[in-house]
């Protein structure tokens, strides 16, 4: 599987897509696939702080409910609406249309890795 080159990856299977100061955020594909199709999105609300590395969210498949994990401290400015309305989106379209939630990041977000990292990450769980 190769992961777009275009943003950072966590180690809790989501990226960051980061855009002058503003960032979006969204399930890795390897997380996609290990989910399954995705029934409810929930994420953070406009408005949250967000602390990395903690649990911001849920999303659920058929297989089975995981916490989204926030990839940097920071304030959520939106939510993708058409996630929450059309769930399977957050793992049939991953890096596209299935982005769940935007946010601003206090200063640059650490502990991120490039698209061979990760793809190297998921290697080794593999």
């Amino acid at each position: 599987m190769s992961y777009p080159t275009d943003r950072e990856y966590t180690r809790d299977h989501e990226w960051i897509a980061l855009d002058g100061d503003v960032a979006r955020v969204g399930l890795t594909g390897y997380a996609a696939e290990a989910l399954g199709e995705a029934v409810f999105v929930d994420p953070p609300a406009a408005g949250d702080r967000l602390s990395a590395g903690a649990a911001c969210g849920e999303i659920e498949s058929v297989k089975s409910v995981s916490d989204l994990i926030a990839p940097a401290d920071g304030e959520v400015l939106g939510v993708n609406q058409q996630v929450v309305d059309e769930p399977s989106l957050a793992t049939s379209d991953p890096y596209e249309q299935g982005w769940l939630y935007t946010m601003r990041p206090d200063g640059e977000p650490s502990d991120l890795l490039d698209a061979e990292a990760y793809a190297a990450l998921v290697e080794e769980e593999g």
